[in-house]
């Protein structure tokens, strides 16, 4: 079998990225991985964790390609796993036995228990590996790359802003700024989340609910948390302080939807990894912002689209 260009690993690699979406965040407290069975361009099985983190992707595309995997490509987000569970077997000795012809793995694993060992075992059989270090399987992995290095869920700040750049009048009061689409996303953001934040002020002046409201994903609403250090109500839990997501134990990621006190509280701890402003074209004339001198400094724009009559820019740390 010849393999692949480059740019055709690339792209097959992006595909798997954008179908681990289908784990995200069910598999919790595995990571979201997919991954894709190729042989000479046509597509033989594909798999993603599934909820509860087994069976693991790997695991389903070679169950859906059969024999037919063998000397083929298999195209994996994560390094396949090289421990074995009382829940299922080693990935990495699955595909040994399918006699898989290549590998090409996104991004290596931090698990100690795999960390190299899963491609090491690939090699040590005579299949070809390749770690290809890809941008997108990386950002699928966010949250499970943030929990190994970080000891904490990826965090991302959503803030719905004014043309004019506010988040509430004077006097507080918010509601509904921007339209029913860019609410819609907002929801789904949230279905991609194992917990979501407020302030303790947003808690007592909005009473939200914080769940989802999308036909079909309304059981995917997170956890609620209250950056407070009182007591939370029921159906909530209290966060002391920003430096407390740690302790949120399997939590990959952490959406913020609190008033400008808490955005600043997570800035100014270094807690933020992605913010999203929703901008609508409505102006209070004074209110209360979230970034009064500006931007924060160091973050740069690296998306942005229309949602019906209102704009979502999407920005990450310059470095």
């Amino acid at each position: 079998m010849t393999p692949p260009a480059p740019d055709a690993d690339s792209r097959w690699l992006s595909a798997a990225a954008a179908l681990a979406e289908r784990a995200r965040p069910l598999s919790r407290p595995n990571p979201a991985v997919a991954a894709i069975v190729v042989k000479d361009g046509i597509v033989l099985g594909r798999g993603w964790t599934q909820p509860g983190g087994r069976p693991h992707a790997e695991a389903l595309a070679l169950q859906r390609a059969g024999e037919l995997a063998r000397g083929a490509t298999i195209y994996v987000t994560l390094e396949p796993c090289a421990h074995r569970s009382e829940r299922g077997p080693a990935c990495a000795d699955l595909l040994v036995q399918a006699r898989i012809g290549r590998a090409v793995v996104g991004v290596g694993d931090p698990d100690p228990r795999t960390a190299g060992s899963g491609i090491a075992r690939l090699r040590e059989a005579g299949i070809a590996v390749d770690l290809a270090d890809d941008a997108a399987c990386r950002a699928s992995l966010a949250g499970y790359l943030a929990r190994a290095h970080s000891a904490r869920p990826f965090v991302t700040l959503k803030l719905a802003l004014t043309a004019d750049g506010f988040i509430a009048r004077s006097d507080g009061s918010s509601k509904w700024i921007t339209g029913e689409v860019a609410r819609a996303h907002a929801h789904r953001e949230r279905a991609r989340s194992d917990a979501i934040l407020v302030g303790g002020g947003t808690l007592r002046a909005d009473a939200p609910r914080l769940d989802v409201r999308l036909p079909g994903l309304e059981a995917r609403s997170p956890q609620r948390l209250v950056l407070t250090r009182g007591a939370a109500p029921e159906g909530w839990r209290a966060i002391a302080s920003p430096e407390a997501i740690g302790d949120l134990e399997g939590a990959q990621y952490l959406m913020i939807e609190g008033g400008a006190e808490v955005a600043r509280a997570f800035l100014d701890a270094g807690l933020v990894d992605r913010i999203m402003l929703y901008r609508a074209p409505v102006t209070f004339g004074a209110g209360i912002a979230p970034f009064p001198y500006g931007l924060p400094a160091g973050w740069r724009v690296t998306g942005q689209r229309n949602l019906g009559r209102d704009t979502l820019e999407i920005l990450e740390p310059a470095r």
